[in-house]
């Protein structure tokens, strides 16, 4: 690809920006520089749509309409191995390619691209590592304003998904995406976000990786942060989003923290949260409610009960129940592109304890079309909260926030996956939230 010419006012700019890369073990992640489509279900393979021109795969003679059926060996059987093989990608090694053209096969050697790595004006940004109890290196990125002594700071715990919490230019978009960004940009505090097992940098596989190994490298960035000479350890919060936000009081509680900013969270056990969110399906697909009943007897219930309180997988229970297969629209071994370890591992965790022993300020945010994450869960955590004592919370349900920080006019079309709007106003009230608990607003 040609070199740009640099202007000088762009060097005016990047005079306000630094990037650290201390201690570089992890490779850089690449992308593929295309439009693919995922595999489609019981077909093996991943279809190019479209190619970024003069990227690798064009200069190595790669075609829209070409399918990609191995990647270094592995075959794209399904969703999950394409997921993982498209995080795997590293610029600093050389990816074996095999595409299907029409009825011949086609193989090539690529090296791909680094991905450029995130550059906010007027902060330094720090892409480094750290290493969890169970052995896995993964991806730090620390963002601080460029001040001098010690500043307060925000753990940043994303969801349950294997999506990268990095902002990089020309990332496909989404408003999880630009949350990240505004918090990082706009709240004038130290971010820390640690990406999970398998996902941007980080080592490891997060189609494989268990709830116990994502909480333990939460742990480690803690401790992490908490060691570097700029940080005010007296005024690190913690902000989880969906599965980070019922982990946020836990964390506070173990490394006493400030405060728990909680976003889209829950509190009953995920065999009670997935009976909930299957009972909200049934509705958006036009059951009645005799119809739910129902299927919600012979179905999910025995599925889910099987899954998590019988400890099977999806195909095991489905083979001790064949009725269950028209209904079960998981994956024998996964849910959400995670293992059965992890929600198993989830099940028996005690989070819902944890926020009877918080003592810091707690946030919670919900949006009203929210359908993965109920109203009465987050009102429950307030119940809980008032019961022991506890004198600083509050909870605010946005107008038409669904569960992905993005309005709709019911939740029904969240659902259907319809085109939604960005609000700046949800991460503008976090900002907010996280420096009054830091003292940096009154």
């Amino acid at each position: 690809m040609a070199q740009k010419t640099i202007s000088l006012a762009f060097l005016a700019i990047l005079g306000t920006i630094s990037v650290s890369t201390q201690a570089q073990l992890l490779g850089r992640r690449s992308s593929w520089q295309a439009d693919i489509h995922i595999p489609k279900p019981d077909t093996p393979g991943a279809e190019i749509s479209s190619i970024d021109p003069g990227s690798p795969l064009d200069q190595a003679g790669f075609l829209s309409g070409d399918i990609i059926i191995e990647v270094n060996g592995e075959l794209v059987k399904d969703v999950n191995v394409w997921s993982d093989i498209t995080y795997g990608l590293r610029a600093s090694e050389t990816t074996k390619i095999k595409v299907l053209r029409g009825s011949k096969t086609r193989e090539e050697n690529v090296l791909f691209d680094p991905l450029a790595k995130e550059q906010h004006e007027g902060l330094d940004t720090y892409y480094e590592e750290v290493s969890s109890t169970f052995g896995i290196t993964q991806r730090i990125i620390i963002t601080k304003p460029q001040k001098s002594g010690k500043l307060p700071a925000v753990v940043l715990i994303g969801g349950l998904s294997c999506s990268s919490i990095e902002t990089y230019s020309g990332r496909r978009g989404t408003n999880w995406g630009k949350t990240i960004k505004e918090l990082v940009e706009k709240s004038n505090m130290i971010v820390l976000r640690i990406e999970k097992p398998g996902v941007g940098d980080s080592e490891g596989d997060c189609s494989q990786s268990s709830f116990l190994m994502d909480l333990e490298g939460y742990r480690s960035a803690i401790r992490f942060l908490k060691a570097k000479p700029y940080v005010d350890t007296s005024n690190i919060i913690v902000y989880g989003s969906s599965m980070g936000s019922a982990l946020a009081p836990l964390l506070a509680n173990e490394f006493g923290l400030a405060g728990v900013i909680s976003d889209g969270t829950f509190f009953k056990t995920w065999y009670e949260h997935m009976l909930e969110i299957e009972r909200r399906i049934l509705s958006f697909k036009g059951n009645n409610e005799s119809q739910i009943v129902k299927k919600m007897n012979r179905y999910y219930i025995p599925l889910y009960h099987g899954m998590l309180i019988e400890k099977k997988t999806y195909q095991e229970v489905v083979e001790t129940y064949p009725a269950l297969a028209e209904y079960n629209y998981h994956d024998p071994e996964h849910m959400y592109g995670r293992p059965m370890a992890y929600y198993q591992q989830l099940q028996d965790f005690d989070l819902a304890g944890a926020w009877e022993k918080v003592k810091v300020p707690v946030r919670i945010l919900r949006g009203t079309n929210d359908w993965i994450m109920s109203s009465f869960d987050n009102k429950m955590i307030i119940e809980v909260l008032e019961r022991n004592g506890h004198k600083d919370h509050l909870l605010y349900e946005y107008p038409k926030l669904d569960h992905w920080n993005t309005i709709h006019e019911n939740a029904k079309d969240s659902f259907e996956g319809k085109p939604g709007k960005w609000d700046p106003g949800t991460v503008n009230l976090i900002i907010q939230w996280a420096q009054e608990m830091t003292g940096m607003r009154s």
